[in-house]
């Protein structure tokens, strides 16, 4: 579920340890169900949490009639929501229990045609995690990559994501 990590696991891997119990084969179902309750748009959309770690997210969504365009592809919006998501787990998965992550800046170009369902892959360096657990605020350039069912990058994104501390001074 998550890469070795160097620093206790803070509140959201704690949560998602707790699945240790489930067996294997139902793991990915009950943590989409735990991260769909945690924030209910991705369960409006369907989106599926392949892979939780420190370094690497993995999640899907499937071309499915709810999530699906005029054309029949994935809207541009559940794209957006895919790599958002991304790219926010994975910085959740590294902020200290005493800061708040805040998605601050994206940028998404649309470059060809999406066919099928789409994974969202975003991952953080050693150097940035480490970032975020000797300051309790900066901001770092998540990278993302999206993919369609036959391996096409139909856009290109980058997301700068912030942690504050948490607390009545950042009200």
């Amino acid at each position: 579920m998550t890469d070795s990590p160097i620093t206790p696991p803070n509140r959201l891997e704690r949560q998602l340890e707790r699945l240790s119990e489930v067996p294997a084969f139902a793991r990915p179902w009950f943590r989409s169900v735990v991260l769909r309750r945690a924030v209910p748009f991705t369960g409006t959309a369907g989106l599926d949490f392949l892979q939780m770690g420190r370094e690497r997210v993995e999640i899907g969504i499937k071309n499915e009639k709810k999530v699906q365009n005029h054309i029949g592809g994935i809207h541009a919006s559940a794209m957006n929501l895919l790599a958002e998501t991304a790219t926010g787990m994975v910085v959740g998965m590294n902020a200290r229990d005493d800061c708040i992550p805040l998605a601050k800046e994206l940028k998404m170009a649309f470059k060809k045609r999406a066919t099928g369902s789409m994974r969202a892959v975003a991952t953080l360096s050693a150097e940035q995690r480490a970032l975020m657990q000797a300051s309790d605020r900066g901001e770092v350039n998540v990278p993302v990559i999206v993919t369609d069912e036959n391996g096409v990058n139909p856009v290109e994104c980058e997301f700068v994501w912030a942690w504050i501390p948490s607390g009545p001074r950042n009200s």
